[in-house]
């Protein structure tokens, strides 16, 4: 009960100031430090020179440290919490920087705003922010497609699927999931770089993400105005995606919208033969991403409803009503 109140004053926090410049610039991000001990085990470990079967075990080694420290790093923390209003604020402040609910919402606008001004440019050097593919090769209709599924999928990974592990686990699963996403996102790459000392950490938050796309992309359904057609293409299309997550959030996003997400793209020059997700959709225009931006600040209100509704339940019962 006392975390789902947490996670409303820190899930509320992030809407309205998210993570400020002027307080990253003082005292940095959580996910940067994750990153720095990353950067330290890649290093130390990835011997490129090695056997792949090797370098698998220095992946899992590298998992292990990088999620053991998070654990550890939250237990302490945990036990130094009082169990009182003061400590209910306390955990809400620590809960609010790993979430990513304002800047990913920003991150998106940029893409649109540029894109309806007409300014390919800048609207590549926006989507290059938040995708991993080479922006240079997308049309408008690219840009717009790759920030609707940064969107869709970051929703995800970046707010449910934090929020998630959180109630369930407390600070130990909000701090364990965050290291394992960004292990993911540094090392997790199918690469003769990754894919042998990542495999543990792409293996790891498949599992880890599981529920949370799933349930995001059920939410996502929820807000569209044809729920049962919406919910009928994620299930047909989900399956379609290279990753057995990103699927769910992309493709019922894609049917929310009416539009059509995934399919053919570039990756280190390379075109994928990636399958269309609601194939029969248009094709994303600005107009869309703002759109897509009004379905998830719907998503985010559904999700706050929801945690105030089960803190009033467990309210409720608890005293006796």
């Amino acid at each position: 009960m006392n975390m789902l109140a947490c996670i409303i004053i820190a899930l509320t926090i992030d809407r309205i100031i998210g993570w400020p410049n002027w307080l990253f610039r003082r005292i940095s991000h959580p996910v940067v430090l994750i990153g720095n001990l990353i950067s330290v085990c890649e290093k130390t470990f990835n011997n490129e020179n090695t056997t792949a079967s090797i370098r698998r075990f220095w992946g899992i080694i590298t998992v292990l440290i990088v999620t053991g420290v998070c654990l550890l790093a939250a237990l302490f923390i945990s036990s130094l919490i009082p169990d009182n209003r003061l400590g209910t604020i306390l955990t809400s402040l620590l809960i609010w920087p790993w979430i990513a609910a304002k800047s990913l919402s920003e991150h998106v606008e940029k893409v649109a705003l540029s894109l309806s001004k007409a300014d390919s440019e800048s609207a590549r050097a926006a989507v290059s922010m938040i995708v991993g593919r080479n922006a240079k090769t997308l049309d408008d209709y690219g840009i717009a497609r790759a920030s609707l599924e940064s969107l869709s999928e970051n929703t995800s990974d970046g707010v449910i699927a934090p929020l998630f592990w959180a109630v369930i686990f407390g600070l130990p699963g909000l701090f364990v999931y965050k290291a394992i996403n960004t292990l993911d996102s540094m090392i997790g790459y199918r690469t003769h770089t990754h894919e042998a000392f990542g495999w543990a950490a792409a293996k790891l938050d498949d599992f880890v993400n599981y529920l949370p796309a799933r349930l995001t992309g059920t939410i996502y359904v929820l807000t569209a105005k044809n729920p049962i057609y919406s919910f009928s293409v994620m299930w047909r299309d989900a399956k379609k995606h290279r990753s057995p997550n990103a699927g769910w959030p992309e493709s019922g996003f894609a049917a929310a919208l009416n539009v059509r997400l995934s399919g053919p793209r570039y990756y280190d020059g390379k075109l994928t033969d990636d399958e269309w997700l609601h194939e029969e959709g248009g094709e994303p225009t600005s107009e869309d991403i703002f759109l897509g931006l009004k379905h998830y600040n719907r998503l985010l209100n559904w999700v706050t409803l929801l945690s105030i509704i089960l803190l009033l339940f467990f309210w409720i019962n608890k005293a006796g009503f």
